[in-house]
């Protein structure tokens, strides 16, 4: 049985996490257990999310979740900002919540080390160039 779709294609929100996330190498979108996925071989942001709290679901329809960087880790699961979420949390997976006040600069940087724990040697490597382009084109 498919799972219902659990997010409004218009989003406001996703309209800017889809264009954070399709922008890396090789990157697309799928729709996983009813939530968009973005993805190169592996997942490595999902839209929306859920958690278990004393025997009770929370959604978090609002959020994205994450693989974070295993150095960066640690600290993100002290930020009271963040939360583990359903199934993906023994993996090493984090939520965290969006709303108009969202820092998108904190939100593609945590994206980015998603990526980065997740996509292959080579779509590192693209990236990287991506970003050495970018950094010398708007030197000069």
């Amino acid at each position: 049985m498919a799972h219902p779709l659990m997010f409004t294609d218009g989003d406001p929100l996703l309209h800017r996490v889809r264009a954070i996330a399709l922008a890396f190498p090789e990157a697309a979108e799928k729709v996983s257990h009813g939530r968009p996925a973005f993805f190169t071989k592996k997942v490595f942001c999902y839209f929306g999310g859920s958690q278990r709290v004393d025997d009770e679901w929370i959604a978090h329809d609002a959020a994205i979740m994450v693989r974070p960087d295993p150095l960066d880790e640690p600290a993100l699961r002290q930020d009271a900002r963040f939360w583990v979420p359903a199934y993906l949390g023994p993996s090493g997976w984090l939520g965290i919540d969006l709303d108009e006040a969202t820092d998108w600069r904190e939100i593609a940087e945590l994206i980015d080390a998603s990526y980065r724990v997740t996509a292959s040697k080579r779509s590192i490597r693209a990236l990287d160039e991506l970003h050495h382009l970018t950094l010398f084109s708007s030197t000069y």
